[in-house]
């Protein structure tokens, strides 16, 4: 059997592009990561400890813009299959994404027990970083870990959640686009020759990244069937 390959259809920014990036951003939340500490900076700058307490607050704000801001680690790849494409997010990121998101309470709570914190600030800091990966990926990202949606030559395959389905191409009569208020496609919706319908509601299975391609399989591949 021929080997799965992947087409990246979002890479990754360069290396340099994302370190100086990066970099930028963390002197940026270095500056401000101080005020979280129950000091002033005069007295930040007397006790160097402070310094690493400053750059530990900084590094669990960056871990949480790797995780919310994917386009620096987590290429968008299709895997290629026989007779079509799959399109899915890869588990594998999840999976990276999680251990990451891991890392920022164990900062957060050296943090808290090591350093005389502002309560107010340090909780306002630590509410950005811990809760912005969850509602922005890590929940969603969970939610449709198994939601997948593959086109092929011969068949249509998805699962969302608790609906999933095979669909021979013989037993459809034609396929429907349905696009939003903004003439963006956001579901596919199937009639079969037995007069029965189905939808597949792409926009509930994380895979925005994706219309573009599954547009473009569909328009050329399934033509015929389009309405």
């Amino acid at each position: 059997m021929r080997p799965m390959m992947g087409k990246i259809v979002r890479p990754t920014y360069s290396a340099e592009f994302s370190v100086g990036l990066l970099l930028l951003i963390f002197i940026f939340l270095g500056f401000l990561s101080h005020q979280i500490f129950d000091v002033s900076i005069h007295d930040i700058k007397k006790d160097h400890n402070h310094y690493v307490g400053m750059f530990l607050a900084s590094s669990a704000a960056i871990i949480m813009i790797l995780i919310v801001w994917e386009e620096i680690l987590f290429p968008v790849k299709i895997k290629v299959v026989d007779g079509g494409l799959l399109f899915r997010n890869h588990r594998t990121k999840l999976l990276v994404q999680l251990a990451m998101y891991c890392s920022i309470p164990l900062i957060l709570t050296y943090i808290y027990f090591e350093y005389d914190v502002n309560h107010v600030r340090f909780f306002i800091w630590g509410g950005i970083c811990m809760i912005t990966p969850i509602l922005e990926k890590l929940l969603s990202g969970i939610n449709n870990y198994r939601d997948f949606l593959k086109l092929t030559s011969k068949k249509i395959e998805y699962r969302n959640n608790n609906k999933e389905g095979t669909f021979d191409l013989d037993d459809i009569d034609h396929i429907t686009l349905i696009r939003d208020e903004k003439n963006f496609m956001r579901k596919i919706q199937l009639f079969f020759k037995n007069n029965s319908s189905l939808i597949i509601d792409l926009d509930e299975m994380e895979l925005e990244a994706f219309y573009d391609s599954i547009h473009k399989y569909i328009t050329i591949r399934y033509k015929h069937l389009l309405k």
